[in-house]
């Protein structure tokens, strides 16, 4: 693989590697290893949207690997595609670094920089698909579970970028996924059957979240309104109306459940303060996990 842009673009047998890598260079770095494979070697990071996890984290894994990260913000360049088109500034950057990690509304913008880059690409959010961060959960999954083979994910909430992407995670390796959602926040129809064309009813859609979670061994959720969404605000709340990740619905799920949100949580609406504070939560350790696997992931692009 060159670039990273989704999951569904992935080959089963990558992103166990990953995985694999994942867990060996936390391992390593827990117990003060390093493993200096980027030296001398540059990541831009190019940001439509702000993020805390997605910039520090991108960064720290190229400082512990021993390369530099270059933090771009709209302004800096006049706006991806506004000041010059993307293809000129993806064969620019190119010429500059070893890599490009972009996060940005349209997913057409990082596969435009794929189709003209030289250097690998990776997707670090688009309103599409949230690749890393889909991968930084199964590996969470996979520490807390055991394994994550056969897991059921129960996600309350939007069909967003962040569900399609677990979507396509589950028909790769192997769990099962419910998306709850209000009437006309679904995953959409393509997304599902593509799934289920990976892996067999692996993926179902219901507006039910008490049914959803019912023999779930994660629950998982994520913010209402997302970033270019505010306008929808007030709407969005008063649909998402008994939609919330509180005490009353996880009491329907086992009892080992675990609670996982991508972050960050808007406490007292997807999700209440009592449910992100309890010992199901493994929200933090899962934030952690960013940084491990996009260690993975640098290393294995860059290196």
């Amino acid at each position: 693989m060159k670039h990273f842009l989704s999951i569904e673009d992935c080959p089963k047998d990558f992103l166990k590697e990953l995985l694999r890598l994942s867990t060996r260079l936390k391992s390593l770095y827990s117990y003060n290893g390093e493993d200096l494979c980027l030296k001398g070697k540059t990541l831009a990071m190019l940001f439509e949207k702000p993020s805390l996890r997605t910039r520090i984290s991108f960064q720290v894994a190229m400082s512990n690997l021993g390369g530099t990260a270059i933090y771009v913000k709209p302004e800096d360049i006049g706006g991806i595609g506004k000041r010059e088109p993307v293809k000129d500034m993806a064969r620019v950057l190119s010429r500059y670094v070893t890599g490009i990690m972009a996060r940005t509304f349209e997913h057409s913008t990082v596969t435009e920089l794929a189709e003209y880059a030289t250097v690998p690409v990776i997707n670090a959010l688009t309103d599409w698909s949230h690749p890393c961060q889909a991968m930084a959960d199964v590996l969470t999954i996979r520490e807390h579970c055991e394994d994550e083979e056969g897991k059921k994910i129960a996600f309350i909430g939007d069909g967003n970028n962040v569900a399609r992407s677990l979507a396509f995670a589950c028909a790769k390796l192997g769990m099962k996924m419910v998306v709850a959602s209000p009437a006309g926040y679904e995953l959409d129809d393509e997304s599902i059957e593509k799934a289920n064309q990976l892996s067999a009813d692996c993926v179902r859609q219901t507006n039910d979240p008490g049914n959803a979670v019912l023999d779930a061994d994660i629950i998982y959720t994520d913010t209402w309104v997302s970033m270019g969404q505010e306008d929808e605000k007030q709407k969005r709340q008063a649909d998402f109306a008994g939609f919330q990740v509180n005490a009353e619905l996880v009491k329907s799920a086992p009892d080992n459940v675990k609670i996982m949100h991508c972050l960050p949580a808007y406490r007292g609406l997807e999700i209440t303060d009592e449910v992100v504070e309890s010992p199901n939560s493994i929200m933090f350790d899962q934030a952690e996990n960013r940084l491990h696997f996009q260690r993975a992931l640098l290393k294995k692009l860059l290196s």
